[in-house]
């Protein structure tokens, strides 16, 4: 199921009353970027949507919230999970990800859970970085994660918590898919 995170971006950037430029001058990205991200073209990575909720001051869960009431617990069966696709850099190429939310009713988490399914090896290794920690578990296939200068190769099983201020990425070891538990907080 895709859920419509630019149409949220962009209720907060004409309730603010900012222009495309507005955003983009603060948070780092192309006016591009912003307006594709708005109309749903294309899907930010999770570091760019962290930058992005920072910038509003919102947690990366409002864009995935339904309007319903506060709930003290949460259930999400697996058919119920809100796919991100299209996961798109600031240069406008492809990630070869994309990421589920584990969590969108519960509201003012301190963790965002997601499931991340790396499909192939990207052609370029941007690292992106934003504020507070990651945590990575490789449920299934072989993942290397860049951590500034370092590269570590993790198994299944293997697991990898860091600072997320460090410019990280995660991506497929040998270009078969990888499909990796991310706990993200801010």
């Amino acid at each position: 199921m895709e859920y419509n995170i630019g149409a949220k971006i962009k209720k907060l950037r004409k309730a603010r009353k900012l222009t495309l430029q507005d955003v983009a001058r603060e948070t780092g990205f192309s006016p591009a970027l912003i307006s594709q991200i708005e109309n749903n073209n294309v899907s930010p990575p999770i570091a760019t949507l962290s930058k992005i909720a920072r910038f509003f001051d919102v947690k990366m869960g409002h864009f995935f919230e339904e309007d319903e009431e506060e709930r003290k617990f949460e259930v999400v069966k697996r058919d119920d999970r809100r796919v991100v696709s299209r996961v798109i850099s600031k240069a406008g190429t492809g990630h070869g990800y994309t990421y589920e939310a584990l969590s969108f009713r519960k509201r003012n988490k301190k963790m965002e859970p997601f499931m991340v399914t790396v499909s192939e090896r990207a052609g370029e290794e941007t690292l992106y970085n934003h504020e507070g920690e990651e945590f990575l578990l490789i449920i299934g296939g072989k993942a290397e994660v860049i951590l500034e200068e370092e590269r570590f190769e993790l198994d299944e099983g293997d697991a990898i918590y860091f600072d997320a201020a460090l410019r990280h990425r995660l991506l497929s070891r040998d270009g078969d898919e990888v499909r990796v538990l991310a706990v993200v907080t801010r």
